[in-house]
């Protein structure tokens, strides 16, 4: 009976036995036969060498075991069987002689296929490291929310170690930014054994915040339990700062379309306060109450001119007069100008550097960039008497510098402007550079300042940056890219010259009455003979009769039926060298290249002062004599 107990184990056994002598199969069990496919029969007598791939993995299990039972009385090794049919499979070894005193006489193995295991073994492993590698970070806890693992994404991404994690409540992360209802729900969804998804704004170690995608789902055991959560979630602070800048830039450029639109009819108005008030103004005595009057309505008017000018140049579509320029005196004159308007219990200081290079821009524009930020600093600043500080730097911008900002590498100009004012609520601080946003009481701004210096420093491939902090202040620092010329330290002064006289004939058309009617009175008072059409169509008939009775064409460029530039094009079919000068509130579809491109001499933005028409009447019609 007690040989009957090890044949009856032998053969129910559900791993695979057999002994060998001198590696000879003698005796193998059912599984044995299951394993590799072949029959005992089949196996009987035969060396052990027929189970394996190769000799090579042949000869290794037999030093190993060889040299395991030598040591320990017993070897098992990891090594692989050939199957009858050519598959190759994974196994787990074990031997054990039968006789420690003599291994002549043969020696007790078992074989347990191992292959599903490795192949498990080999998935969680390839899971193991994607999740290592992976960039979003997981984390997982126990049922009471105590962490057990991260990734190092997570290390990463929240500034805490594994270490410091591994045991720790995900409320280390919480940055009081959801209330105790949103966790609610969230534990709610989760224990239920629902996966709970949504957006997390969390705390680094360091304080600061971040934004993540959250998924956290529970992990249940094969009988349905709950036993763990894993949340998966990806950093997208940084995505969402690009949603937030391209919005931004889309409000932008709506309003910028809607700002275009208006500029055409706006300017048609405005041309004639400012063109009557100047005619008005040469026929009434300087002394006259009158005279006073009518300055203060060409004052108005001018600076309705300048609010227009101040829209185009957030929306970047304005006529642009670009020159290699020295922000020095540009600055030197702003300063000055604020001085005197400015309280002088409001300290004003400044610290412009003489050897900052060159800027391709347009005096005016730049101007306004100083006036506006040094106004906001004033308002920020008029009711504590604090202080405003302007600089003009050079700075060199690497690669490593420009994390969050529109630039390039290279030179710059830094522009900044400081105060130490009440600052800027976080708030509203993505919504500053907003057109007509504003936080002044009425009477105090536009809400136009910061959304036209945005306007006019993107046009030249610049940024703004804003750093404020509440009743310390706020530090406003605009980059201009530099130019790669130099020009001599003396900056050019344009004296201003007395009106430019003519007597030459001069066809007049502009769809709008009353500024065909006031073009008309300033030219016919600088001497020139002037024939004035509303109707384009009109004018067009009156020049084919005869194309040689004008010098100069002056039109409007939006008009019903012929359009300006369709009505130059048209005249210069007729009379090649008829000079053309186009005068616009305000189009898209022309400026002052495209119209230089189809043979148009002049190109004047309304409102026009009689001074620039002047000029340019006289500088086209001077350039025609001489070619």
């Amino acid at each position: 009976r007690s040989e009957q107990y090890p044949k009856s184990v032998f053969k129910a056994a559900p791993i695979g036995i057999g002994v060998v002598v001198n590696r000879i199969l003698k005796q193998v069990n059912q599984r044995l036969c299951d394993i590799t496919g072949y029959t005992e029969e089949e196996m009987m007598e035969q060396s052990s060498k027929m189970l394996y791939p190769n000799y090579d993995d042949y000869a290794f299990v037999g030093k190993e075991k060889y040299d395991q039972i030598q040591q320990h009385g017993t070897g098992t090794v990891e090594t692989r069987f050939k199957r009858k049919d050519g598959t190759v499979i994974e196994i787990l070894l074990s031997s054990t002689p039968i006789d420690q005193t003599d291994m002549s006489r043969g020696i007790t193995f078992t074989a347990l296929d191992i292959t599903d295991r490795k192949q498990t073994e080999k998935s969680l492993r390839r899971l193991l490291s994607a999740i290592e590698h992976a960039g979003e970070s997981v984390v997982i806890t126990d049922t009471k929310g105590a962490i057990q693992y991260v990734n190092p994404a997570f290390e990463q991404i929240s500034g805490y170690t594994a270490k410091e994690a591994l045991g720790q409540n995900p409320k280390i992360l919480q940055s009081r930014k959801h209330d105790k209802a949103f966790y609610h729900q969230l534990w709610q969804t989760i224990l239920s054994g629902n996966t709970w998804r949504g957006r997390l704004t969390n705390r680094k170690k360091d304080g600061s915040f971040y934004i993540e995608d959250a998924s956290i789902s529970p992990v249940a055991d094969n009988k349905g339990k709950i036993v763990n959560f894993v949340a998966v979630k990806r950093n997208i602070t940084e995505e969402i700062k690009t949603e937030e800048k391209l919005r931004q830039a889309q409000k932008m450029e709506a309003i910028g379309t809607l700002a275009g639109g208006i500029a055409h009819d706006f300017n048609n108005l405005l041309f004639p306060i400012i063109g009557m008030s100047e005619l008005l103004l040469e026929d009434l005595s300087e002394n006259s109450p009158e005279h006073e009057k009518v300055t203060e309505i060409l004052a108005a008017g001018k600076r309705g001119s300048e609010l227009v000018k101040q829209i185009l140049a957030f929306s970047r579509q304005s006529e642009r007069k670009t020159i290699p320029l020295r922000l020095q005196p540009v600055l030197k004159e702003a300063l000055k100008m604020l001085r005197s308007t400015i309280p002088s219990d409001i300290q004003i200081s400044h610290h412009i550097e003489p050897r900052c290079g060159l800027v391709s821009a347009d005096p005016s524009e730049v101007n306004q960039i100083i006036m506006n930020l040094v106004t906001n600093a004033y308002h920020a600043v008029e009711d504590s008497g604090g202080k405003i500080s302007v600089q003009l730097e050079e700075t060199v911008l690497e690669q490593e510098d420009l994390e969050g900002a529109s630039l390039l590498p290279g030179r710059y100009a830094l522009i900044t402007v400081s105060d130490t004012g009440y600052g800027i609520d976080p708030a509203i601080m993505d919504r500053i550079f907003e057109p007509y946003f504003t936080t002044k009481e009425q009477g105090k701004g536009t809400g136009l300042g910061l959304s036209t210096v945005y306007g006019i420093v993107k046009g030249y491939k610049g940024d703004i940056k804003v750093q404020s902090d509440i009743n310390i202040g706020t530090t406003i620092t605009v980059y201009l890219p530099l130019m790669e010329i130099t020009v001599t330290d003396t900056d050019a002064v344009v004296d201003s010259a007395a009106l430019k006289l003519g007597t030459e004939r001069i066809l007049l058309v502009d769809d709008e009455k009353t500024i065909a009617l006031l073009e008309k009175q300033i030219l016919e008072r600088l001497g020139y003979r002037v024939t004035a059409h509303v109707d384009s169509i009109e004018a067009l008939r009156a020049f084919k009769n005869d194309p040689f009775e004008y010098d100069l064409i002056i039109t409007d460029m939006t008009m019903q039926d012929l359009t300006g530039d369709e009505l130059a094009k048209a005249v210069l079919s007729i009379r090649p060298d008829i000079p053309v000068i186009i005068c616009t509130g305000f189009s898209s579809r022309i400026d002052k290249e495209s119209a230089c491109a189809i043979g148009i001499k002049g190109f004047l933005m309304k409102p026009v002062v009689v001074s620039e028409l002047a000029d340019m009447v006289r500088k086209v019609l001077d350039n025609t004599i001489n070619q």
